[in-house]
C-alpha cells in the first residue's frame, strides 16, 4: 500500500487491530486515530511515516501494543503516552525522536517491552523501567544511564533481553466490525 493513513479511520470506533507494516505509507499518523477507543494493538513499523508521534494516542486506553519503529518520525516522544497504562509493548526505535524520555512514561506499569534505540534521545531512562529485561537500551547511542529516584543520573547501565515483539503472533485484522 501506497499514500497517507486515511483519517477517516478514526471513525471505526470497534477496530481492535490496526496493522498497516511494511508498507509505502507516507505523512503524519493522523491523531484522528486516538478516537479509536477499542484499539489494542497499533502496528504501523516499517513504513515511511514523519511528523511528530501525536498526542491524541493517549486516549487509547484499551491499547496493549504500540509499533510504530523504522519509520522517520520526528519530535519528542509525548509525555501523554504516559497515560497507556494497559500498554505491554512499545517499539518507537529507529525513528527520528529527540529530547528527553518523558518520566511520565514510567507510568506505563504493565510495559513488558520496550525498544526506543534508533533515535537522538537525551537525558536518562526511567528508574521504573529497570525490571524491563526486553529492551534495547544497551543500543542507544549515545548510551543513557537510569535516572534515580529524583530523576538524577544514575551510574547504573541498562541491560537487554530477546525482543517481546519478535515473539508475538498476531492476526492481521484492520476490518471494521
Amino acid at each position: 500500500m501506497t499514500g497517507e493513513i486515511p483519517a477517516e479511520l478514526g471513525n471505526l470506533s470497534d477496530l481492535s487491530h490496526l496493522m498497516l507494516n511494511q508498507n509505502d505509507l507516507t505523512g503524519e499518523i493522523p491523531p484522528e486515530l486516538g478516537n479509536l477507543s477499542n484499539l489494542e494493538y497499533l502496528w504501523l513499523r516499517n513504513n515511511q511515516l514523519t511528523g511528530p508521534i501525536p498526542a491524541e494516542l493517549e486516549n487509547l486506553s484499551n491499547l496493549d501494543m504500540m509499533s510504530i519503529r523504522s519509520n522517520q518520525l520526528t519530535g519528542e516522544i509525548p509525555p501523554e503516552l504516559g497515560n497507556l497504562t494497559n500498554l505491554g509493548g512499545l517499539f518507537i526505535n529507529n525513528n527520528q525522536l529527540t529530547g528527553e524520555i518523558p518520566p511520565e512514561l514510567g507510568n506505563l506499569t504493565n510495559l513488558d517491552g520496550l525498544y526506543i534505540s534508533g533515535n537522538q534521545l537525551t537525558g536518562c531512562i526511567p528508574a521504573e523501567f529497570k525490571d524491563i529485561s526486553d529492551n534495547d537500551f544497551d543500543e542507544l547511542e549515545p548510551p543513557l544511564p537510569f535516572c534515580d529516584s529524583e530523576t538524577q543520573m544514575s551510574d547504573s547501565q541498562p541491560t537487554t533481553n530477546m525482543s517481546w515483539e519478535s515473539s508475538v503472533q498476531l492476526p492481521v485484522n484492520v476490518s471494521h466490525r
